[in-house]
């Protein structure tokens, strides 16, 4: 048989939940040839499911549905769950009252260590540099999701035009929320305190730029018909000339797709509408100049840099011409990087260092027993179909380590990596397979450690809460979630004793 194994996974989100899906079904409970394993996934934030929770737009529920795949790996005794809990080396200042937990702690705790941690910091623009005309879109869905670091809300109530950079589903996601009304939201998973700030809107009119093509926008056809299909919003007519594609191009399906949405154009005609939107392709920002008085009606200056696309390099270049676009707010969406303060980040990859789902060292050695997954391994690129299987192609890889005669290895792992292994192990090879690092004990003596079950009993009451209010659920904030496990646990505790 072979050894113990104790995995920690650093991370909470699909990436976290597939893999641990796969070892604990490819290594069954009670299948003798399955080694002794352990399973514990660590989270900064107190609600598991990553990006599922506070990234997926509220309007689209059916993307969740992976979170019942999610709660079924949840029941295996040998998993847990520790929410609350940020590991590294640097306090996270964005969220105050999680719960510090040093890396060392990890290494000497476990013999196999998964980085599952994401893409967490927006990558920004340097010509528009963040400020009060300018902000990042994570800034905005984190606060309609109600993320833990509890952004402000946006001041919508004072501004007129809004700009979104970036052509991705992201900012069509915010450009949505903002043109459709909140007595359509409300059916979903919003929170009153955010249909509150969205029903004193007073956006008009949204744009989206790129600074490429309709052909390279990176939002899907689902997105585009969704925005075009808008009840109380219209589209803004696009240049004819920009919707024929060059000579001698052969379009993919979801290019051709795109090409023709955009020549039928919104439901709505041009200007029947109470709210608008606009794609403006081949612009990229050069500046923004703010508003010169203090009228909250004054807009701030976007000056645009007109490009064309390099069909040797695909890249957008500037033609030297420039124009500008007054607006209330600017937006940006430009993709995301890992934390440059988690352990392994390559500056110049922007993600951690790996390959074949291997953290590696500086030298390009695979550290032995230390893995990464979905979007801290590759970027932030893909969909949770992509993020499924590269995290299943991880489980194999860490199964190959594991127990190499297994016959789900000899079927589904990929090839060992072509570099050599690091000599030194960081981890311990004999861990106590049921001890927690000393700080989760006195985390979850304190309550300050969210445990699954911890998390059941408020998803029931959130979405108790949302049934009554007629919606998907009613989400709970930090403190009121907190209170209210308190509560749950002595009442538990009582029924026990």
């Amino acid at each position: 048989m072979p050894p113990p194994v104790k995995l920690a996974i650093i991370g909470g989100g699909p990436s976290a939940f597939y893999v641990a899906s796969r070892l604990l079904s490819l290594l069954p409970l009670k299948d003798p040839m399955s080694p002794p394993l352990r399973v514990h996934m660590y989270d900064r934030l107190w609600a598991p499911h990553g990006l599922v929770r506070y990234g997926v737009a509220p309007d689209h529920p059916e993307v969740k549905n992976c979170t019942n795949k999610f709660d079924a790996t949840a029941t295996d005794p040998r998993f847990r769950f520790f929410g609350n809990v940020n590991v590294g080396s640097t306090p996270l200042h964005s969220i105050p009252h999680v719960l510090h937990l040093p890396l060392t702690s990890i290494l000497n705790n476990y013999s196999h260590l998964l980085f599952a941690t994401g893409c967490t910091i927006p990558t920004l623009h340097p010509a528009i540099p963040p400020s009060v005309c300018c902000i990042p879109a994570l800034s905005l869905v984190h606060w309609y999701t109600q993320h833990p670091s509890q952004p402000p809300p946006p001041a919508l109530d004072k501004i007129s035009h809004l700009t979104l950079i970036g052509q991705g589903n992201v900012s069509l996601d915010i450009a949505r929320i903002l043109l459709t009304s909140p007595s359509v939201l409300r059916q979903y998973d919003v929170s009153e305190r955010v249909l509150d700030v969205l029903s004193r809107s007073t956006v008009k009119h949204v744009s989206i730029v790129g600074r490429r093509g309709p052909l390279e926008a990176a939002f899907t056809t689902k997105e585009l018909r969704e925005m075009i299909n808008l009840p109380e919003a219209s589209m803004t007519p696009i240049d004819p000339t920009l919707l024929t594609p060059p000579s001698g191009v052969t379009l993919t399906r979801q290019q051709r797709r795109t090409l023709e949405l955009l020549q039928k154009g919104s439901k709505n005609l041009p200007g029947s509408t109470p709210k608008s939107w606009s794609l403006h392709f081949y612009r990229s920002p050069a500046s923004l100049t703010p508003p010169s008085g203090a009228s909250a009606l004054e807009l701030a200056n976007l000056t645009l840099a007109h490009t064309l696309l390099d069909p040797a390099t695909s890249r957008a270049v500037p033609t030297g011409e420039t124009s500008t676009l007054p607006t209330s707010l600017v937006v940006t969406s430009l993709g995301f990087q890992a934390d440059p303060e988690t352990t392994f980040f390559d500056p110049a990859l922007r993600h951690l260092r790996s390959s074949a789902g291997r953290i590696t060292s500086s030298e390009g050695l695979a550290l032995k027993n230390i893995y990464a997954s979905g979007w801290a391994a590759s970027g932030a690129k893909g969909v949770l179909a992509s993020t499924m299987m590269n995290a299943y192609a991880v489980a194999s890889t860490i199964l190959s380590d594991i127990a190499p005669t297994s016959e789900a290895v000899t079927t589904t792992a990929p090839p060992p990596p072509e570099m050599g292994m690091a000599p030194d192990e960081l981890l311990n090879r004999h861990p106590d397979l049921d001890a927690l690092p000393s700080e989760i004990v006195h985390g979850i003596k304190d309550g300050m450690v969210f445990q699954y079950d911890d998390w059941k009993v408020i998803d029931a009451e959130e979405v108790r809460r949302g049934e009554a209010l007629g919606k998907e659920r009613e989400r709970m904030g930090w403190d009121e979630a907190l209170q209210f496990i308190a509560l749950s646990r002595d009442a538990r505790a009582a029924l026990i004793g």
